[in-house]
């Protein structure tokens, strides 16, 4: 049973390898691809609003614009090491949550409850934190799709959506790695410290340091994710 388990899990994995490479291979991928783009930051924003609550601070809102960018605006981070960890929350954001993915996907019932449980909190961050309309606008369709597959109660293909959107996160933490060794955030506010800058000042070591730290953790949790899935 296990074995069959296991067999089906690598299957649905390499689905959905080969439909991430389609979506770069074909023509106008990118516009394929742009929804992933915004759940990568989606994924990085709610990193740091769930590490503010988790710190004992409060997480005020979520802002995401047409580029890509986003911003949480975070309020009552005490202390350097609340500072430095709310900051690195946004970075292992993505990885930490493409590794949950990957450890739910492994089965298809729990893939399907999994999905449900994911587009009824995304209703709740829609009515508690999300703000401005093209970012209400992502997070209602993506709790719409995930909850309307999960009520299909076909479970093939809410593992095969789980292991996809996990494929897609794992994919930002390395497509968009450049922003752990850059100072400096551009966004549609206009320029301001980088996640690892913020570190940096809370932490006094140099931002590339954080930088590559968070790297290596965003690697080891998507190693210990994939293991997990992929185990006989």
């Amino acid at each position: 049973m296990a074995s069959s388990i296991s067999k089906r899990a690598r299957m649905v994995l390499l689905g959905s390898v080969v439909l991430t490479l389609a979506v770069y291979i074909i023509p106008f991928g990118r516009i394929v691809g742009y929804p992933f783009l915004l759940l990568s930051t989606l994924a990085h924003e709610m990193g740091h609003g769930i590490t503010a609550v988790a710190v004992g601070a409060h997480f005020h809102s979520f802002h995401m614009w047409p580029d890509g960018s986003g911003v949480a605006n975070i309020g009552g981070v005490s202390g350097r090491v609340s500072q430095a960890a709310v900051a690195a929350g946004g970075l292992v954001g993505p990885a930490i949550a493409a590794a949950m993915l990957f450890t739910v996907g492994r089965n298809t019932t729990l893939a399907r409850i999994s999905l449900g449980i994911l587009g009824a909190l995304l209703i709740v961050a829609e009515l508690l934190v999300v703000r401005g309309m093209f970012a209400w606008v992502f997070v209602a369709i993506l709790a719409g799709a995930c909850l309307a597959i999960a009520r299909q109660r076909r479970e093939w293909l809410a593992q095969l959506t789980v292991v996809f959107l996990a494929v897609q996160l794992a994919c930002s933490v390395f497509s968009r790695s450049d922003y752990l060794f850059t100072p400096v955030a551009h966004t549609s506010r206009g320029p301001m410290p980088s996640d690892v800058a913020m570190m940096a000042q809370a932490l006094v070591l140099p931002y590339w340091f954080w930088g590559g730290l968070c790297a290596l953790f965003s690697v080891a949790v998507l190693w210990a994710g994939l293991r997990h899935f992929c185990r006989a």
